[in-house]
């Protein structure tokens, strides 16, 4: 089989545009991140209870879920693009409502605010760079997504390292009077605004122009992106509206089985998506800096290891973009689950032979760098594997007529899943780290089983050939 799928400026053309529709992902990324570095003088400033820091910090996740719930719909309705729009507005606003909040309430209100923006980005940017690129290049635009939520992750923790160190501290004043940790949301506005340019320069999906009967328009953009001329874009196009034949809307109803629950391949998309986040991913990130600091190393060292797991996050994610369409997206996967499993053991058993409890908790020996160690190979097996892939699999493992809605689920069950590690580590982590890594160790496991029994593989094929994948179990993503 041929390894292209088209000419090569057309190629060309399609990484440009999946690039641009990836910013959505950087938003993702920063706006999960940014708060990191504000969290302590946010506590300070409105003098929080641990409870109400917790809010302030999960808040954005709530409302990315309700977000990614009716981003498919609405992008079934409005278009990819103008719904991406709608994204960006929504987080520049809250950007410079969260910089400027007078109280808790009114910085949860703007929180959730970007949570929503934000649900929507990663609904809208995975489905529409599916539906734009080349069947032979589509895991590597696909892992775009994870590149940029990367990116987004480690410009937005050097960002508050910035703004904290040129005011001394982020409850320090830094310009205008207003303190650092303003600063770090109001910075904000710079990537929504880049995000709604480049969304105003790129195409509408194709598969959204024939679903609206606009195929001429439909036919323009596939010649754009490659498609064998005239008449081979012709040909896609009447295969496209083939693919999406139906009387009526599509909707929410359409994920329904033949019985009372959800098709089995939205099942395995909720499920990829829940593995995602119970491995514990975001506990690096979001409580890295104290992680770190707890078991004996300096608040400037955790800072430094936190940025130093975030390059190592980007560089691994730049490897699976290279592998993805050549080993598959399954292999990837299934060679991560093992990888995490064997590093968060390792983290387990670290962490078991720690001495002390809260602020005063130490790993004796050599063990602390051991679970340093840990850590980042942690970091490099979600990275290769469950962190792009995840995204990319969404994106192209379901039919075009229900891709959005189902989309939509998969990635509010996504955010569901995140809020629900993020606001139990505390609790586990009080309970013991061995506890909590451990836990994640056990669904590290689960989740190589998951795939290897209910995960097919997609690379190679067209979206047009996904058809089969809602019948039964053994080909619930195909």
């Amino acid at each position: 089989m041929s390894t292209t799928a088209g000419p090569v400026p057309g190629h060309r053309r399609a990484v440009g545009i999946a690039s641009a529709a990836a910013v959505g992902g950087f938003l993702f990324g920063f706006d999960t991140a940014v708060i990191n570095g504000a969290v302590d003088a946010l506590t300070d400033r409105f003098a929080l209870s641990s409870v109400l820091s917790g809010l302030a910090v999960a808040c954005a996740l709530l409302g990315s879920a309700v977000g990614a719930w009716f981003a498919g719909p609405f992008a079934d309705r409005w278009g990819r693009v103008r719904v991406m729009l709608v994204a960006a507005l929504l987080f520049g606003v809250s950007s410079v409502g969260s910089g400027l909040a007078v109280s808790v309430w009114d910085l949860v209100a703007w929180r959730v605010l970007a949570g929503i923006g934000i649900g929507i980005a990663s609904v809208i940017a995975p489905a529409y760079i599916a539906e734009i690129s080349p069947a032979a290049i589509r895991g590597r635009l696909g892992s775009l997504q994870q590149l940029a939520i990367v990116t987004g992750i480690f410009v937005a923790l050097l960002s508050d390292a910035f703004l904290a160190t040129r005011a001394g501290s982020a409850a320090d004043t830094l310009w205008f009077g207003l303190a650092a940790w303003r600063w770090m949301f109001l910075v904000g506005v710079v990537p929504a605004v880049v995000y709604a340019a480049l969304a105003l320069g790129i195409p509408e999906s194709p598969r959204y122009l024939v679903q609206r009967g606009r195929t001429d328009e439909a036919a323009k953009v596939l010649t754009r992106l490659g498609a064998a001329g005239t008449e081979g874009a012709a040909a896609k196009v009447a295969e496209i509206a083939v693919s999406l034949e139906r009387e009526d809307a599509p909707s929410l109803r359409d994920l329904r089985g033949s019985a009372a629950g959800l098709r089995p391949i939205v099942w395995v998309g909720i499920l990829l998506s829940v593995f995602q986040q119970f491995v514990g991913i975001n506990v690096i990130f979001y409580y890295s800096t104290s992680l770190w600091r707890s078991v004996g190393f300096s608040e400037s060292d955790s800072l430094t290891i936190t940025v130093i797991t975030s390059v190592t996050n980007i560089v691994v994610t730049l490897v699976a973009i290279a592998v993805v369409d050549r080993i598959g997206r399954k292999p990837l996967l299934l060679g991560g689950s093992i990888g995490m499993t064997l590093t968060l053991g390792t983290m387990a058993v670290c962490f078991s032979q720690s001495v002390g409890s809260g602020d005063d908790l130490a790993l004796p020996g050599a063990w602390g760098s051991v679970a340093l160690v840990a850590a980042n190979l942690f970091v490099v097996s979600f990275g290769v594997s469950w962190g792009p892939v995840v995204w990319v699999l969404l994106g192209e493992m379901f039919p075009n007529t229900i891709r959005a809605a189902a989309l939509s689920v998969a990635a509010a069950a996504q955010w569901i899943a995140n809020f629900v590690v993020s606001t139990t580590f505390p609790v586990l982590a009080a309970a013991g780290l061995s506890l909590a890594y451990g836990l994640y160790a056990l669904f590290a496991l689960l989740s190589g089983w998951f795939v290897a029994r209910a995960v097919r593989e997609t690379k190679g094929r067209e979206l047009e050939d996904m058809q089969g994948a809602t019948s039964g179990p053994r080909r619930v993503a195909s």
